[in-house]
């Protein structure tokens, strides 16, 4: 008979680095495996090695966004501070829910890449756009049509031709839809 499955959430202690390596689903810290996402608890030690610790998650579950995965987000409301978006996809994998972001005032740069926040759906991401590849890829004026990046840190409106401030991305070609 099978021991019971041992059950993790974001940010749990699994285990001390001396004890294992960390796998899939989880991180180091401080000389600590932690679970960077709910899930099962997986254990795998092959010949003398140290057993690698993984956290996986049913198929049929919820995609999480993880460290560094680039997410594609609808801003939903905007402040001096901050903008509240909705996370829609995780690379080109699209969510069966939202997520709720951040992306704070100051995470818009080109350079020094930031963290994001890790949690389960009722969480709320903290994103960036640190890459020259991350930032705006759609935006409507206030006239409600469609902008045209102009520069990687200007839109302009077609119909009005005012131009608007955005870190607009560099979308990579193989990200393009045909």
């Amino acid at each position: 008979m099978a021991p019971p499955a041992r059950y993790c959430i974001p940010g749990e202690r699994l285990c001390s680095t001396e004890e294992a390596t960390a796998g899939s689903g989880t991180y180091t810290r401080h000389g600590f495996i932690f679970s960077s996402l709910a899930g099962c608890l997986e254990r795998k030690s092959e010949d003398n090695e140290l057993p690698v610790v993984s956290v996986v998650r049913d198929s049929e579950s919820q995609l999480l966004p993880n460290v560094g995965a680039v997410v594609t987000c609808k801003v939903c409301s905007i402040n001096s501070r901050f903008a509240k978006v909705h996370i829609l996809y995780v690379g080109s994998t699209p969510l069966k829910s939202t997520f709720r972001g951040t992306i704070r005032r100051e995470d818009i740069r080109a350079t020094e890449k930031d963290k994001i926040s890790l949690g389960d759906a009722q969480s709320n991401y903290l994103l960036s756009t640190a890459e020259n590849e991350l930032g705006v890829v759609v935006a409507r004026s206030e006239a409600g049509v469609q902008m045209v990046p102009i520069s990687w840190c200007e839109m302009q409106c077609p119909r009005t031709h005012t131009k608007e401030f955005r870190k607009v991305a560099r979308v990579q070609p193989q990200f393009l839809q045909t």
